[in-house]
């Protein structure tokens, strides 16, 4: 991603883009149905899942989990990252969900 001379994403093309914004999309869609229950909108779903594309793609192999190439296996990494980012945020948040549903 980042060339000798230090400029980023220099050499991405179109199409790199569109399955990048394509796998946050789907995999920010996946992640705010499993820990929300809704989605985030269009633009949360695509930050989301592009954040946790980066998170999936650290913390699996630390974990010794190698899920291989492919689209779909990129859609599952990422929506792994996305729910570990949004579960962390909801700790960080205190959104405590059961103690709401108690009271």
């Amino acid at each position: 991603m980042i060339s000798s001379k230090g400029k980023f994403f220099m050499n991405m093309s179109g199409e790199s883009l569109l399955i990048i914004l394509f796998v946050g999309l789907v995999a920010g869609w996946l992640a705010g149905k499993v820990v929300r229950g809704t989605g985030l909108g269009l633009l949360g779903n695509i930050v989301v899942g592009v954040l946790g594309a980066f998170i999936g793609s650290w913390l699996l192999p630390q974990l010794g989990i190698v899920l291989g190439a492919g689209i779909v296996n990129a859609i599952i990494n990422a929506t792994i990252g996305a729910i570990v980012l949004l579960l962390i945020i909801r700790l960080v948040r205190g959104g405590g969900g059961w103690t709401r549903r108690l009271r």
